[in-house]
């Protein structure tokens, strides 16, 4: 039972239960306050326990800012000098764990700054000079997100690159193509993945397109209004790596765009692999039996000992709807925030963070299981003939021999309701039985509704005969060699 406001207070999502220790406030903020803040409101106000994530960045960006101030005559080289030194020995004692990253700050800024301080004494009070938070956090926020795109975009050649070795292995590998879940014509495994295989290669453009728009530096805007000091935002940027500098400095502060593009795409890349894990899942039943997933990446039953369930697929299929609400959650953050910086923008990270390290989980572990089932072509094939997925190709050869469209569909409609009642395939049935329905029928329809010739006479773009399969897989091999972000001027670390 909650026994006040104090402990609804504590049980906020984000709040990091400090309420009760003693500890000093580290801020960068406070000469107009005579009070000091309530202990609770700080601990809610506080986001260092999500944006220490991007201590790198943060302290990446303060390094470029100083060495920008330092070169406009607002810093003294021995300045510049010492604070550099300085946030470089914060940053590698970090990534050692000699220092940690504790709660006594307010966020992340508050530590690095504060730790400067300390370190080199009454220089490091001059690192924020001409410089907010506000476009600070805008800083630190594109240059995690735009890491994270190429990490993201890493993960999704590698699966494209499995995927091209599936199809090149599986060139007549026969299996019937669905539509509404049901039979409909024969394809080759190699086709079906393709369709796959542009999906994900659509959701790597998308990244490029994020990449392009959000390369721009926020840096130099300040609070809203930018500064006085001469600050060189160009040099700045290009420290950075970035394109160029925002053009707006209340856009720049309060722009979140990115973060919904990016959000948007690893929703849809999601909603791809959520697509394929549950063909996945209908194709590992006992029903179908089509691939059996590899042991490291199924799991058994507690009581049913013959079972192997297909838990990754059916977890990436769940993480979904995890990532979508991250999507959902920020649109509904930002929808009503008026210009410029507004608080409500913190809110910005928890999720975001999340919802990237999932889709990084999702994409490594769903190019493994792939990567490492098997496949079964025969039961995948009778699968196909048994599924009447040639009915289309033996009306066709009906029409080929003079027979009207509409009278050839209805033909062989006949013909599959004799095949049920037979429990055979169109293929089974002797010429004679054929005959009995249609005259018209001659020996040559065997090898005219054969699986492999259904397959092989689809020689337009994009279909599944192998012709074309072999230039396909060309083109998507040439696209593969190139990597679109070697084009990009990415900084080496500062």
């Amino acid at each position: 039972m909650v026994s006040s406001n104090s402990d609804l207070i504590k049980q906020l999502p984000g709040f990091m239960g400090q309420a009760e220790l003693e500890v000093t406030m580290a801020q960068l903020w406070g000469g107009r306050f005579t009070r000091e803040t309530d202990k609770l409101v700080y601990n809610f106000n506080a986001s260092i326990s999500f944006d220490k994530k991007f201590y790198k960045q943060d302290i990446e960006g303060s390094i470029a800012h100083v060495v920008m101030l330092e070169k406009q005559g607002i810093l003294t080289k021995e300045e510049k000098d010492a604070i550099v030194k300085g946030l470089t020995g914060i940053r590698e004692d970090v990534e050692s764990g000699v220092l940690q990253i504790t709660e006594e700050y307010e966020d992340i800024h508050s530590f690095v700054e504060a730790n400067l301080i300390e370190r080199i004494g009454e220089a490091g009070k001059k690192l924020h000079t001409g410089r907010s938070r506000n476009d600070q956090v805008a800083l630190d926020m594109r240059l995690y997100i735009r890491t994270e795109v190429l990490t993201v975009d890493e993960l999704l050649k590698e699966l494209l690159e499995t995927l091209l070795r599936l199809m090149e292995e599986n060139m007549e590998t026969y299996m019937p193509g669905f539509t509404h879940l049901q039979k409909a014509q024969p394809v080759t495994l190699a086709h079906h993945i393709g369709a796959y295989f542009e999906m994900f290669k659509r959701d790597r453009l998308r990244l490029q397109d994020i990449y392009g728009r959000m390369n721009y530096c926020p840096l130099g805007a300040g609070a809203l209004a930018g500064t006085t000091y001469p600050l060189d935002r160009y040099y700045t940027a290009s420290l950075l790596g970035f394109e160029a500098p925002t053009l707006n400095s209340m856009d720049s502060v309060s722009d979140r765009d990115y973060v919904i593009e990016f959000l948007s795409a690893l929703s849809t890349i999601m909603m791809h692999l959520s697509r394929f894990c549950e063909e996945i899942i209908i194709w590992n039943s006992n029903e179908y039996r089509f691939v059996e997933i590899d042991d490291a990446y199924a799991t058994g039953s507690s009581i049913m000992p013959q079972k192997k369930n297909p838990d990754i697929a059916e977890l990436i299929r769940g993480k979904t709807g995890r990532v979508y609400g991250a999507l959902i959650s920020i649109l509904t953050t930002m929808k009503g925030i008026p210009l410029a910086y507004n608080k409500d923008m913190q809110e910005d990270k928890e999720l975001t963070f999340d919802a990237i390290d999932t889709v990084k989980g999702c994409l490594a572990l769903f190019e493994g299981m792939v990567r490492t089932m098997k496949f079964n072509p025969s039961v995948m094939e009778k699968s196909a003939a048994m599924g009447f997925t040639n009915a289309t190709d033996a009306a066709d050869y009906l029409v080929s021999k003079g027979v009207a469209f509409r009278d050839a569909h209805s033909i062989i409609g006949k013909l599959v309701l004799y095949c049920i009642d037979k429990n055979c395939s169109i293929d089974d049935l002797t010429i004679e039985e054929l005959k009995e329905i249609s005259s018209v029928f001659e020996e040559d329809v065997y090898e005219k509704i054969s699986l492999k010739t259904c397959v092989e006479k689809r020689l337009t773009l994009g279909a599944p005969g192998p012709e074309v399969m072999r230039k396909v897989i060309q083109k998507e091999k040439e696209y593969l060699t190139a990597d679109w972000y070697h084009e990009m001027k990415i900084p080496a670390e500062l």
